[in-house]
């Protein structure tokens, strides 16, 4: 396959203008990451600032009999206030920054459709996996990259599952208050009404917040001096060891919920109406308390409502893992070691089940590698390409892809396809029936395949699954999720 760079479609722009705008570097530093690094590196001299503010009004106030000392009073008070209503301001566009993020999440995932919405999900959650690099230096460092928004995702996917599963979200009383209402609007045959907004504003934009910002207190000085050493020159991305661990779960905790209370804060009220401002701290102060809630209970959620952001955490932490033994070909293994968790008691099975039902084993934007079959359900003598594109698969051991070769061609426009067990070479079983090929009928495959020589060496002779990066690169190769007409797949 030709190596040829291209532009991108609208909507993979979309999602790294988005992955950008949470994690992303540049010298403006405005994204969610260095706002937050931002308002940690100034925290100890805004506390100081205000601490020796106190202490100089405290030291007024004791000369009350000294009018030069109230003079000087006044101007140190409103000079107080300034500062805390700067720090104030601050707080207010980090928060609407954040909110803005949330927003154009729920954009490009969510559809009064089902259908629509699953489509829209799979495509996001795809397209971040096929942005991903899967070998060289940068793996780690772009995957914590794009861990928080993948992870996002996936717990609203979640909390709907559950939601229509009658799960024990329901019986959470914060939420079953919003969804009692969307409810009773859905009944009327409105998703759009105002039930409906109020439960993406109270209770959807909440848990994305809590996903987005779970691990931002890793970016804390004290945080990063356990993960890169006091000289900042150890491997940020090793292994840590228990006691570390740790330190760094308490300290990431601490600096979180820090950080969401003074540096995010609440929405601020525009208006003049006293009664709609107390209506409006009520509402912000509640979902504040339910995204605390949300951080806490996802430490150790058992059977909680913390399992809906601990479950794709570890999920995502697999999927876009920043270790050192990341290997691409045992990403389907995810649900191994997430059932392992569950046996341990560290999340629910029932999440986990649920979570299950909703990806199947194979993560969108997997390379799926697979034996066509005949009309007559005879199996070829060689193998092709797919891309794991669809999410609620009915069978999750088979995976529902786009095709991405043709023949041994690639194509830009295929159709999609339910491959079972019997057809898809990542199980051995598949692959020892196939086995029978010869090593040059083999190598004649992969020759049609590869892009190069050198590719080809790195390659197995009967690939497991293969990585699509490259041939997504291509702006042609980004529309896995169009619609394909019968003329277009002739």
């Amino acid at each position: 396959m030709s190596k040829k760079a291209a532009s991108n479609t609208y909507f993979t722009a979309q999602v790294k203008n988005l992955l950008d705008k949470l994690y992303g570097r540049s010298i403006l530093k405005d994204s969610f990451l260095e706002r937050a690094i931002g308002y940690y590196e100034f925290q100890s001299f805004n506390q100081d600032k205000l601490d020796k503010f106190s202490q100089r009004i405290s030291e007024l106030k004791a000369k009350k009999d000294n009018d030069k000392a109230k003079r000087h009073l006044v101007v140190v008070e409103s000079e107080f206030l300034d500062y805390k209503g700067g720090l104030k301001l601050e707080s207010e566009e980090r928060h609407r920054h954040l909110l803005s993020i949330c927003h154009e999440i729920i954009e490009l995932t969510e559809s009064p459709s089902f259908e629509e919405t699953n489509i829209k999900s799979a495509q996001l959650l795809g397209t971040i996996q096929l942005l991903s690099p899967t070998e060289g230096k940068r793996v780690a460092e772009i995957n914590e990259c794009h861990k928080p928004l993948y992870k996002a995702v996936l717990c609203l996917r979640l909390l709907e599952k559950l939601l229509s599963d009658n799960g024990d979200t329901t019986t959470d009383p914060y939420i079953r208050e919003f969804l009692q209402s969307n409810n009773k609007n859905k009944q009327q045959g409105n998703e759009k009404n105002e039930g409906y907004k109020r439960f993406v504003e109270n209770v959807k934009i909440p848990f994305l917040m809590a996903a987005l910002i779970q691990d931002i207190g890793n970016f804390h000085p004290e945080s990063k001096q356990i993960i890169k050493g006091n000289d900042a020159k150890i491997n940020p991305f090793k292994v840590l060891a228990m006691e570390e661990r740790k330190k760094l779960l308490q300290v990431n905790y601490r600096e979180t919920i820090k950080f969401l209370v003074e540096g995010i804060g609440t929405a601020a009220y525009i208006g003049n109406s006293k009664e709609e401002r107390e209506q409006t701290k009520l509402i912000e102060q509640n979902k504040l308390l339910f995204i605390k809630r949300l951080l806490k209970s996802a430490i150790s959620p058992k059977q909680g409502i913390g399992n809906l952001i601990k479950v794709p955490q570890i999920y995502t932490s697999i999927i876009l893992s920043t270790k050192d033994s990341y290997n691409y070909k045992l990403l389907p293994k995810v649900y191994q070691a997430l059932n392992q968790n569950a046996e341990k008691g560290i999340c629910s099975q029932v999440v986990v089940d649920a979570l299950r039902m909703i990806t199947g084993e194979f993560p969108q934007g997997y390379g799926i590698t697979y034996i066509p079959q005949d009309s007559d359900g005879r199996c070829g003598d060689h193998y092709e390409y797919a891309i794991v594109t669809k999410l609620y698969p009915k069978d999750n051991a088979r995976p529902i892809c786009r095709i991405a070769t043709r023949s041994l061609q690639f194509i830009c426009h295929g159709h999609d396809i339910e491959i079972p067990l019997s057809c898809n070479l990542y199980h051995p079983e598949a692959a020892k029936q196939f086995s029978r090929l010869s090593k040059e009928r083999l190598n004649e495959i992969l020759v049609r395949l590869a892009s190069n020589f050198n590719e080809r060496k790195k390659l197995d002779l009967l690939p497991r699954c293969w990585n699509a990066g490259e041939y997504f690169s291509m702006k042609g190769h980004q529309k896995l999720w169009n619609k394909v007409s019968q003329d277009e797949d002739a």
